[in-house]
């Protein structure tokens, strides 16, 4: 039976008669393909994906296609059948994080490339090189709107990934994080991309534009070693055998602020 994700934190929600992702009992996740050209290119992405062994592993697992009922009531549609990467968590905490200064390139529309660079330049895209576009705590329900989100400064930024290993938040809470997971979770996601940035310093075959970085995992001592995957490929294009600057320069960013938040523990 197919149901609406509990723990999505960006991108379109299957509710209210949108058409949005839907997960199943078995461990998939069903993105609705696009009837244009983001779709076909995250198909083909997916189809033709050509990364060394130790870099697929940030990748969620394809399972081709399946035509299912839309979410929208609009009949058959065909969806990109993907792992469902929350599905093995009972009260996940979850991070989306847009990752690059420029989340357009010149093959997209005017109108389109318009209205990314307003986003773009009123968010923390631009000045810091990635935005969080949603992060929720199942444990504690603290889960701030994407308004928020989208006007925070780097002082901010930094106040909510620090919030996201705390184990109590609320909406409301006036007092500091207490950074209680910050040292398991955020030092092995800082391992993680660490890897990753330096498969980008040296990859070519990609351009990753509007990609995310997706971080979850669950508020139990010993247990809390995190997931970290790239999500969204709709708007990936060929790198023609230039390195990624604008991925590989907001992924430095990101990792930066990881980095003090763990160099603060030791203070």
């Amino acid at each position: 039976m197919l149901k609406v994700p509990q723990h999505q934190v960006a991108g379109h929600m299957a509710k209210n008669g949108v058409l949005g992702p839907l997960v199943d009992d078995s461990g998939k996740f069903y993105k609705p393909l696009q009837d244009n050209d983001r779709g076909s290119a995250e198909l083909s992405f997916y189809t033709s994906l050509t990364v060394p062994p130790s870099i697929r592993p940030f990748f969620p697992t394809f399972h081709g296609t399946a035509v299912v009922p839309a979410s929208d009531g609009s009949g058959p549609h065909t969806h990109l059948l993907l792992q469902d990467l929350i599905s093995p968590y009972t009260k996940p905490s979850v991070m989306d994080v847009k990752i690059g200064s420029r989340t357009w390139h010149l093959g997209h529309s005017e109108d389109y490339i318009a209205k990314c660079l307003n986003k773009d330049r009123t968010t923390s895209t631009v000045p810091l090189g990635f935005r969080i576009t949603g992060i929720k705590d199942s444990f504690s329900s603290w889960e701030p709107s994407r308004t928020f989100l989208q006007t925070l400064s780097a002082e901010g930024v930094a106040v909510v990934l620090r919030k996201f290993v705390s184990s109590s938040n609320s909406d409301n809470s006036q007092s500091d994080p207490d950074c209680d997971f910050a040292a398991e979770v955020l030092g092995a996601v800082f391992e993680r991309l660490v890897e990753l940035k330096a498969w980008f310093e040296v990859q070519t075959l990609y351009h990753f534009y509007s990609c995310s970085v997706l971080v979850v995992y669950e508020k139990e001592k010993g247990n809390t070693k995190p997931l970290v995957k790239l999500v969204d490929f709709a708007h990936v294009v060929s790198g023609n055998g230039v390195i990624d600057h604008n991925f590989l320069g907001g992924l430095c960013s990101f990792i930066n602020f990881i980095r003090d938040i763990l160099q603060a523990l030791h203070h």
